[in-house]
C-alpha cells in the first residue's frame, strides 16, 4: 500500500508540475480559434455543397443539349468530309482534262492581279 501511495503521490506532483507549465488562457484562445476556423469550414463546406447541387442541376439540364449538339456536329463533319472529298475528286478529273485550269503556286502570283485590300493605298 506504501508503493500505491507513494506512486499516487508522485502522479499527483507530476500533474501539479504539468499544470505550472500549461497557460489557461493561451488554452482558452487556442479553442477559441479553433472554434472560429471549424464555423468558417462549416460554412464554406456549406457553400460548396450548394454551389455542387446547382452545378449538377445546371449538368442535367444541358446534357441533352450538349450531346445533341455533338451529334449534330459529328453529322456536320461527315457531310462536309464527303463534299471536300467528291471537290477534290471533281478537280482531279478537271486537271486531267483541262490541266492549266488550276495552276501551280509558281504562276498563281503572275495570273492573281487583283490588288490587296489589306494594304493602304499609297
Amino acid at each position: 500500500m506504501a508503493e500505491e501511495e507513494a506512486i499516487r503521490a508522485a502522479s499527483e506532483e507530476l500533474a501539479c508540475q504539468f499544470q505550472t507549465l500549461i497557460n489557461t488562457q493561451e488554452v482558452e484562445s487556442i479553442r477559441h480559434i479553433q472554434h472560429l476556423i471549424l464555423g468558417r469550414l462549416q460554412d464554406s463546406n456549406a457553400v460548396l455543397s450548394h454551389f455542387n447541387e446547382y452545378s449538377e442541376r445546371c449538368f442535367t439540364e444541358l446534357s441533352g443539349d450538349f450531346s445533341r449538339n455533338t451529334r449534330l456536329l459529328k453529322s456536320i463533319k461527315s457531310d462536309l468530309d464527303y463534299i471536300f472529298m467528291k471537290l477534290r475528286s471533281m478537280k482531279s478529273r478537271l486537271k486531267a482534262i483541262y490541266p492549266d485550269a488550276f495552276p501551280d503556286a509558281s504562276t498563281i502570283k503572275i495570273l492573281d492581279q487583283r490588288p490587296d485590300l489589306e494594304r493602304p493605298l499609297p
